[in-house]
């Protein structure tokens, strides 16, 4: 498959930035910042993460919790490598002036409007799991000054979609697998194989999966990246100017608790990485 030849063009309104938007961005830039330190570094400690909209104190899920009950793997799991743009010295941490417009980031609930998706036996539903994850990131964009639109699955919106990023938010398997390695567990994030904006999208990757990973304590499960995701067909709806990526954000089965108990950290980790990805690709 080819992506489409359209061009972007930029889409933006002029809707002023207020100044309460621009402290939350700060809040969540600095927050993310300090979790990748913590990826990279292993320095996080024992001090429990912020909420950066409410200012509430998260707990941090370890596999002893109620949060995260997997099975360790025997070997150290495999995280993502920091882009050069995370590394030291971290992304630029800067307002966005009042004159400019507001970033505008399109949200797909996996699935949503058009079928289930991967189903537990006992009924839990995908679909609800990623529909529950994408309406909280995109108020907590909202909230943050941030243009969000909540897409579904086959949204005629998406083609042409012209904004500063599109994420699709997914959920894995409810399924087992005894023999994978490592276990069925953690997240995984991807772009087209044959993007436009390789650079971008490779940025908008790495910001997911490092503040996804460093908000939820998951790990990044690398080994299970499929065809399905490289080549997912909203990679090929949208302008071709637009980057994009895909987030499986846990497997229904051994993850289920954090995904169907503490959405608000799964919706943090994912709104973290967008701020990242959008402050870091700032001038």
């Amino acid at each position: 498959m080819a992506r489409q030849t359209n061009r972007r063009s930029s889409y933006r309104t002029q809707e002023p930035v207020e100044v309460i938007p621009i402290a939350l961005r700060l809040v969540v830039i600095i927050s993310c910042a300090v979790a990748i330190v913590a990826t990279v570094y292993g320095a996080w400690g024992a001090s429990a993460p912020v909420d950066a909209i409410s200012g509430i104190p998260l707990p941090h899920p370890t596999p002893t919790t109620s949060i995260d009950n997997r099975t360790p793997p025997e070997e150290p799991p495999p995280t993502p490598s920091p882009h050069p743009a995370l590394a030291t010295p971290h992304p630029t941490i800067s307002p966005i002036p009042p004159s400019d417009d507001a970033p505008r980031i399109g949200i797909v609930a996996g699935h949503w409007g058009h079928d289930t998706g991967a189903m537990c036996p006992d009924g839990l539903r995908e679909v609800d799991i990623n529909l529950e994850v994408a309406k909280q990131v995109v108020d907590r964009l909202q909230t943050l000054g941030y243009q969000a639109d909540l897409l579904a699955e086959y949204d005629p919106r998406l083609e042409g979609y012209q904004a500063d990023a599109l994420v699709s938010i997914h959920a894995d398997s409810c399924q087992d697998f005894p023999n994978a390695t490592p276990p069925a567990s953690g997240f995984k994030v991807a772009s087209v194989e044959d993007s436009m904006v390789p650079d971008v999208e490779d940025l908008l990757v790495a910001c997911l999966a490092q503040c996804y990973a460093a908000r939820t304590d998951m790990y990044f499960h690398t080994n299970s990246i499929t065809y399905d995701m490289i080549y997912y067909h909203n990679f090929y709806e949208i302008d071709n100017q637009t980057p994009g990526a895909i987030i499986e954000i846990g497997f229904m089965k051994n993850d289920r608790a954090i995904l169907t108990e503490r959405t608000d950290l799964v919706a943090q980790g994912i709104v973290e990485g967008i701020v990242c990805f959008i402050e870091s690709s700032r001038p």
